[in-house]
């Protein structure tokens, strides 16, 4: 009786290891999309604002600033997407290459149940392009609706050095968060490096408007 009780306690040691190591897995997959999702819209926010400001270095009317930014927007999220699809597919053709020699060493052609989860569990080209995408154009928004409706030139550029700012703290601090890090240091570097993109992309248009070419 006491060697069955023993074995049950085993068991129920064994699963509740087995379901705590999915879990932790299945937390770390998650994180790394979020992450992945967080560093998208930063790259969104940073190259947008950088574009927006760049062309109102030179052109202080809101129309240019807007398309500038749209243009962007589309052009990055569409970058993004192909970027993402062919990385995702290649990865994908290489899992399934392998897959493929193991099963044929292994089991002479026979799909496994690990096998089938593990198909399964293969990353989705179309969903990964989608998501890198919309993440890309939610960060891009943020300086497009800054820079909406407001015809003073000062007072746009401060509103979208102002918005963009708020944003790099917070994707800083998501960033920090998923990725365990110090979140001080990480949201002022985040902060930091898009104020200098800003700041660079700024003051090189305004020289080479400046000198007439």
């Amino acid at each position: 009786m006491a060697h069955i009780q023993a074995s049950l306690n085993d068991v129920e040691q064994q699963s509740g290891h087995n379901l705590k190591e999915q879990d932790d897995f299945d937390y770390s997959k998650r994180s790394q999309w979020l992450r992945a999702a967080v560093l998208g819209a930063n790259d969104g926010l940073v190259s947008t604002a950088s574009l927006m400001m760049g062309v109102g270095a030179v052109k202080q009317d809101i129309k240019a600033m807007i398309i500038t930014g749209f243009a962007g927007l589309v052009a990055g999220a569409c970058s993004m997407a192909i970027g993402e699809f062919v990385s995702v597919y290649s990865q994908v053709d290489i899992e399934l290459a392998q897959m493929k020699r193991e099963r044929t060493r292994g089991d002479r052609g026979e799909r496994t149940g690990e096998q089938e989860r593990e198909m399964e569990s293969l990353p989705n080209p179309m969903q990964a392009a989608a998501a890198s995408a919309l993440a890309f154009s939610t960060g891009a928004m943020v300086p497009l609706l800054a820079a909406s409706f407001i015809r003073k030139y000062k007072l746009r550029v401060g509103m979208v050095v102002g918005a963009v700012s708020l944003a790099l703290v917070l994707f800083g601090w998501l960033g920090a968060v998923l990725g365990r890090a110090p979140i001080v240091r990480s949201s002022v570097r985040v902060l930091i490096g898009g104020w200098l993109a800003m700041a660079i992309t700024y003051g090189l248009t305004k020289l080479i408007g400046s000198s007439g070419l």
